[in-house]
């Protein structure tokens, strides 16, 4: 099949992925709701650059390499569960002040944030690699794989900005600043979760 009657396909499965609850996913919504549109937004930015960072891999065939090595796999995702369990550390401790601070700090980049999210999420790997499987055949065209890596990051760019528009507006903030330290709390167990999964999980 050629790579335009596969795309439809292609979209639907990473449509899914990238709105399904996660780690990134979770971030953008805390980080719009605490601090707003403008901090939101460049987090989401973050997470969708990592997003492009492996799906342009994937399609370079790069992602290949990597799963052939395993230890670079164990490399990402041990990287992975560290960056997890520090933001669950640093939940934890703002909800045991009942503070509504997850880092505004003035050291603080929510973009530097969601990119590490992303680009340490070996589970991306093995994603962006399944995807571009079906793809990638012999002959096929740089023309083909540039189209389908754009038309992923676009969509992939509506779901994580939108997120952010939607969970920065009025409603949302305000719920958060009424709740902030069970917010917090919650969020710190997800996330320590969501290291342990990584941690337990087989990726082979």
């Amino acid at each position: 099949m050629d790579t335009l009657s596969l795309l439809p396909f292609i979209l639907i499965t990473a449509l899914v992925a990238s709105a399904s609850p996660g780690p990134a996913t979770l971030a953008i919504a805390a980080t719009a709701m605490e601090r707003g549109r403008g901090p939101g937004i460049k987090l989401a930015l973050g997470v969708l650059t990592g997003s492009f960072a492996w799906s342009v891999a994937a399609a370079a065939g790069l992602s290949a390499v990597m799963l052939s090595h395993g230890w670079i796999v164990e490399l990402v995702r041990y990287a992975g569960a560290a960056y997890l369990l520090y933001l669950a550390v640093k939940l934890g401790r703002a909800a045991l002040r009942g503070s509504a601070a997850t880092g505004r700090a003035s050291g603080d980049r929510p973009y530097l944030k969601g990119l590490l999210l992303h680009l340490t999420n070996p589970k991306a790997i093995f994603f962006f690699g399944a995807l571009y499987s079906v793809i990638l055949t012999p002959g096929q065209s740089v023309g083909a794989l540039a189209l389908v890596v754009l038309a992923v990051g676009a969509q992939s760019a509506v779901v994580f900005v939108g997120y952010a528009l939607l969970l920065s507006r009025p409603g949302p903030m305000a719920f958060y600043a009424r709740s902030a330290r069970v917010v917090n709390a919650v969020s710190s167990v997800i996330f320590a979760g969501f290291a342990a999964r990584l941690l337990t999980a087989r990726l082979a």
